[in-house]
This record gives structure tokens, C-alpha cells and sequence, in this order.
């Protein structure tokens, strides 16, 4: 595909309409139950002046209104989000639904809930059936990856706790998919980290690398997540090197594409096959340009996305920007154009552009042998699954075409591996 050297700002609004776009809401901040050393989100507190109030019912209900009346399609999908969104409580979400239903007007409305799990109960699993939440529980593998990095505010491991609120999900039929960090503790074990995911009944599992820079404001103090390149900050020390994450995903992969096509979905994965099929991935990381999905703060605050919630990335309030508006901004097209518009030449000319993209901004922080900036830091270990992946990609692309179940690369995969 021939890469377009630079987008304007018509180009992005022609892009975006009448595409639907996406919402993170914030409810209650980055307030959490735990303290997990490698979260991103949990020093936004600072930029409230460590007030993290839950969202307020009169902001709800803008939100749910604005939000569902922006979107200009069939099926509007709120994602719930944190630090951790069940402390704003079961009423809150109470609330929400019957607010979604005021506001609807026809339309189908979906919830995803993204959670540490520690507080999930019976009459939280009743309310998340009846309604139909999704539920994605962080989880990192078995318990001693997961408890090396997710502790409790009093530095208590966290994984019985998560077990027990699976454990009670899949008994009262609660839908929920697993999101793992891929981080140092996990270098090497990526087939483990799988099987162990299927043993717990994870059919959708998103890896999401970790590779953070940080700093403390006090000597003893817990570490800040500071953007790459801030003065004074180092590679947190639970970052994955960029080959070790390679080898965990095409660990996985090898699993995958003898046993588990059509039966798990691995969303990297899936992104790729899309990529080789020839059609937009779901995932924004993986296409020529994101800002397709706002961040909503709990007091109302808007922003580019999850991972830039910083003072220069935002859009507004919702007192005085509606949703439609920030998200349809010079500024929101600006920062999606900045993805495709930064791309180094040797990404350009990569054999693999058209599958990664550059993949997420908030790892392009490395340079170029020939000293280009915005290098993915994961760039080696992208290259290399993507290397590994290709016949297979090919083959289940081939099969899409001629109307063929991509399962059936299962056999093949064996035969090529030598089963």
C-alpha cells in the first residue's frame, strides 16, 4: 500500500465521518484498590491535586446523553474504565443503565467493564449478567508473574482474590475476557502464560507490552510514569525488552496455530490477519492513525487518549465541549495525523509497515540507526513475530478469500511444524 508522506487536517474529517468514535470514561479518576508498580494511570491523581472524586449524577447523564447522541450508528459501546470503575459502586452503574435507556432512542447499547476483579462479589455478578457487561480482568499469568507486579495499597498479593471472582463469574455466566501485561517477570513464558489463561476459561485475550520510563519526586517515593525522555527518568525496571516480547507472542502463536484457531482469539492475532486480509484492524495501535477514541475523566475533563492524559492533551470539558465536538477538533485530528506524520523513513520502507503502522505513539521513543526520532522501542520484537506469523497469516488470508474457515490452517500448521 502506497504511504501518503504527510495528512492534512481535510483528509482526517474525511476519514472520520461518519465513522463512529469511542469513549474511556474515567468515573471515579485513577482511584484504585491496588498499587501496581508498572500502571500508567495511577499518577493522574497529581494533575487533580489528589482529589479523585467519583463522577457526579448530573455528569453521568451528560456523558450517557452526549455520548450515545454523538455517535451517528446502530450499537453505542461505553467502556468503563480506571483506575478501578467498580469504586464509584453498584448504584452508580445503576444509575448508567437506566440513563442509557432514557437516552437510547433506538439505538443498542453495550457495556465492557475493565477491572482488577478484587471486588466482585454475588450481587455484582447479578447486575453484570442481567445487563450484559463484558468484563475484562487484569490478570498477568499465573501467580507468580501476576503477584510480582500486582499488589494491594498495603502491598498484598492480589491473585486469590482475582481468582475467586473468576471463579465465580464463569459459575453465574458472566462474560469476561483477560487483559496481561506482557513485563519483565513474563520474558520467556509466553506459552505458560497462555495455557494457564485457557485453564481459567479466557476465550479473548488481549498482551499489552510494558516499556515505561519513570522518576521519583522524593528519594523512597513510588516511581512516577513519566513520558520517554523526561529529565531525570530511567526504563522501569519492570519493562520487557523488545525481544523477550517478541518471543513471548510467537511462544503463543505456536500454540495457537495448531490447537486454538477459532476457539481462542488472541487479539494481536487478529489485528494482524486483518492486516493481511486487507481490512481496518479493530485496534487503533495497528492503524495509519488513531485519536478515535476520547478519554473522559470523572470531572468531565477530555482527552486524546488513555495514554496521553496529560495538561497538553486536552480537548475540553464537558460544560463547555460536547463530545462530537472535541472528537471532530483540529487538535484530536492533529494528534491522530501525528501517528502516520512522524513515521520514520525506516519505518516506511519496512517490510512490515503495512501489518504494525509504527503500532502505539506512546512507544515511539527510540531512533534510528540513522538517528530518526519516533522509533517504536518494540520494533525488533514486532518484526519478529510478524516474520514468524507471515506463511500462516498468508495462508488464513488465502482462506477468508475463498470463503474458508481460517481453522482450517490448523492442519497445515501441524504438518509445516513437523506434528
Amino acid at each position: 500500500m502506497a504511504h501518503e508522506p504527510y495528512l492534512t487536517y481535510d483528509e482526517i474529517l474525511k476519514r472520520q465521518l461518519p465513522r463512529a468514535f469511542g469513549t474511556m470514561v474515567k468515573p471515579v479518576g485513577s482511584a484504585c484498590n491496588l498499587d501496581c508498580k508498572y500502571c500508567y494511570y495511577l499518577d493522574k491523581e497529581s494533575i487533580y491535586g489528589g482529589r479523585e472524586p467519583r463522577m457526579s449524577d448530573e455528569l453521568l447523564e451528560s456523558y450517557i446523553r452526549q455520548y450515545i447522541e454523538g455517535n451517528r450508528v446502530d450499537t453505542v459501546t461505553f467502556t468503563w474504565h480506571g483506575g478501578e470503575p467498580m469504586l464509584a459502586g453498584l448504584d452508580f452503574y445503576r444509575r448508567a443503565v437506566a440513563l442509557q435507556r432514557k437516552y437510547a432512542c433506538g439505538k443498542r447499547i453495550e457495556n465492557s467493564l475493565q477491572t482488577n476483579a478484587t471486588l466482585i462479589d454475588r450481587e455484582w455478578c447479578d447486575f453484570l449478567k442481567e445487563h450484559n457487561f463484558l468484563v475484562g480482568v487484569s490478570i498477568d499469568g499465573p501467580q507468580s508473574i501476576h503477584d510480582g507486579n500486582r499488589l494491594d495499597k498495603g502491598g498484598r498479593p492480589t491473585f486469590g482474590r482475582v481468582m475467586q471472582a473468576i471463579e465465580l463469574m464463569r459459575r453465574t455466566g458472566v462474560e469476561f475476557n483477560t487483559m496481561s501485561t506482557i513485563n519483565r517477570l513474563s520474558e520467556g513464558r509466553g506459552r505458560e502464560v497462555y495455557l494457564f489463561l485457557k485453564s481459567i476459561g479466557s476465550r479473548f485475550m488481549q498482551f499489552m507490552p510494558v516499556v515505561e520510563y519513570t522518576c521519583r519526586e522524593t528519594p523512597g517515593s513510588r516511581p512516577h510514569i513519566v513520558p520517554p525522555h523526561t529529565p531525570g527518568s530511567t526504563l522501569g525496571e519492570w519493562s520487557v525488552s523488545p525481544r523477550a516480547f517478541g518471543d513471548f507472542m510467537c511462544d503463543i502463536f505456536d500454540e495457537w496455530i495448531v490447537n486454538d484457531v477459532g476457539r481462542c482469539y488472541v487479539q494481536l492475532f487478529d489485528v494482524a490477519l486483518a492486516q493481511w486480509y486487507g481490512v481496518r484492524p479493530a485496534l487503533c495501535a495497528f492503524c495509519d492513525t488513531c485519536g478515535d477514541s476520547l478519554v473522559v475523566e470523572h470531572n468531565g475533563d477530555i482527552y486524546s487518549c488513555d495514554h496521553f492524559v496529560y495538561p497538553e492533551y486536552r480537548l475540553g470539558n464537558l460544560a463547555d465541549t460536547t463530545l462530537l465536538e472535541a472528537f471532530a477538533s483540529r487538535r484530536q485530528a492533529d494528534f491522530g495525523a501525528a501517528k502516520h506524520n512522524r513515521l520514520p523513513d525506516e519505518c516506511i520502507k519496512c517490510r512490515y509497515y503495512f501489518a504494525c503502522r509504527g503500532e502505539c505513539p506512546k512507544h515511539r521513543f527510540d531512533r534510528t540507526a540513522a538517528g530518526e526520532e519516533h522509533l517504536n522501542a518494540l520494533c525488533e520484537g514486532y518484526k519478529a513475530f510478524f516474520r514468524h506469523a507471515e506463511p500462516y497469516m498468508r495462508y488464513m488470508a488465502d482462506l477468508l478469500r475463498a470463503k474458508q474457515p481460517p481453522a482450517r490452517v490448523m492442519l497445515w500448521a501441524r504438518q509445516r511444524m513437523g506434528y
